[in-house]
């Protein structure tokens, strides 16, 4: 469904369980971040009603997501890390076609989103088939479907703004830099992409 070319190495779940508190830390700020997304395209694009309407609630969502993580933390007695740069979103936005027009740079910035959100998903769905602790199998399963549901909106809003075939084909091109992206970084169980 997430048409990922290169799944996560299966030994990334077993390195984020030996220190929860990374990999929670991470989350929590990858789920700030995305609602940081949000707030952006919304200010950037007021004109664009859909991606309003659509958006406004996913950046209550995931600013509740921020919130349920630091209550996962604080239920460990674990403590939130602070923020590290984030090598997988910063190599991707180097893909991203620069210049152009204000609509070029939307679609670039959707289909971004919606692989960040599908990678997201991806690694949920193995924390919540892997993990050792059932309740934390659990928490990472409600994350999964939500992740699930933000890819095909991402998707589903650069269909509605632009050409079918114009997004087959960015999207495509997304998949295989993501890919590459994906086989160049260190495998860390320290970070959620």
């Amino acid at each position: 469904m997430l048409g990922l070319k290169l799944p996560t190495d299966p030994r990334w779940v077993d390195l984020a369980e030996m220190d929860l508190a990374e990999i929670l830390t991470d989350h929590a700020y990858c789920e700030q971040k995305a609602a940081t997304s949000c707030i952006s395209l919304i200010q950037g694009y007021p004109d664009k009603v859909e991606l309003v309407k659509s958006l406004a609630p996913i950046v209550t969502e995931e600013w509740g997501h921020f919130r349920l993580v630091l209550l996962e933390l604080e239920r460990r007695n674990l403590k939130l890390g602070y923020q590290r740069k984030d090598e997988y979103v910063n190599e991707l936005m180097k893909f991203e076609k620069k210049g152009g027009s204000r609509e070029d740079r939307l679609l670039e910035r959707l289909l971004i989103c919606a692989l960040i959100e599908a990678r997201s998903c991806e690694r949920f769905r193995l924390l919540s088939l892997n993990l050792n602790e059932t309740d934390l199998k659990e928490f990472y399963h409600k994350f999964m479907v939500s992740e699930a549901g933000h890819y095909r909106l991402f998707i589903d809003l650069a269909k509605a703004y632009f050409p079918e075939e114009l997004v087959k084909t960015r999207w495509q091109a997304y998949l295989e830099r993501e890919a590459e992206i994906m086989g160049q970084l260190e495998l860390r169980g320290d970070r959620m992409h």
